[in-house]
């Protein structure tokens, strides 16, 4: 099975690929991870996106999609494969389909902009160990103290509302296409986000048999 997971950022895409890829026995391939085993390995694209990196610059569709490429076609992809993050825009996902890779089924995790400010700008995370935390859904026992290591609670600059806001922009102006993109090819299936992760996760996995 190959399948694209869409959704705006705090849409919760992480939590749902690695349930499908440990109940498929299928890798959840995200663009982020596979850049960075790219410059790790040393592998041509990925020192072509070191270069870009190292000042500071966007990694180039050309080189993303070099590097996805090649990762789709290494064995254990033979049997299916979860795209998390890749494609973002309409030339991404129109450059995977002249590489040949069929696409089986595109699952797009709807969650409204204002649950997702709320749930992102209300994580922190302990400076020391890096515990997690939410204001309303995951207190500390002692409020900004971290209960494992008595660490202070911070906010990542990620989680900021403004910063969630930008990123929310630019999802709904490149990203946000390519339902109408998947649609046309009848592989697009909606899924509402819900408050329980297992319930969403249930949602999915209907989608996946239908």
């Amino acid at each position: 099975m190959k399948l694209i997971l869409l959704g705006a950022p705090g849409a919760g895409k992480g939590t749902q690929a690695a349930v499908i890829s440990e109940r498929y026995h299928i890798p959840q391939i995200s663009t982020g991870n596979i850049i960075r085993e790219a410059l790790k390995s040393g592998t041509e694209m990925g020192l072509k996106a070191k270069s870009y990196m190292d000042e500071g610059k966007l990694v180039p569709d050309d080189v993303v999609i070099g590097i996805i490429k090649d990762r789709l076609a290494q064995p254990d992809c033979e049997s299916g494969f979860i795209l998390d993050g890749f494609p973002r825009t309409i030339p991404q996902a129109e450059a995977l389909d002249s590489m040949g890779v069929v696409i089986d089924k595109v699952i797009d995790i709807e969650v409204p902009d204002d649950v997702i400010v709320n749930r992102m700008s209300g994580r922190r995370v302990c400076e020391k160990c890096g515990r997690p935390y939410h204001i309303v859904n995951l207190k500390p026992k002692v409020e900004g103290i971290c209960d494992d290591c008595t660490g202070a609670l911070i906010q990542r600059k990620d989680d900021q509302i403004d910063t969630v806001k930008a990123r929310l922009d630019i999802y709904h102006r490149e990203t946000e296409p390519l339902k109408g993109y998947y649609e046309k090819q009848n592989k697009l299936y909606v899924v509402e986000g819900q408050n329980s992760v297992e319930e969403t996760i249930a949602l999915t996995m209907k989608a996946l048999e239908a």
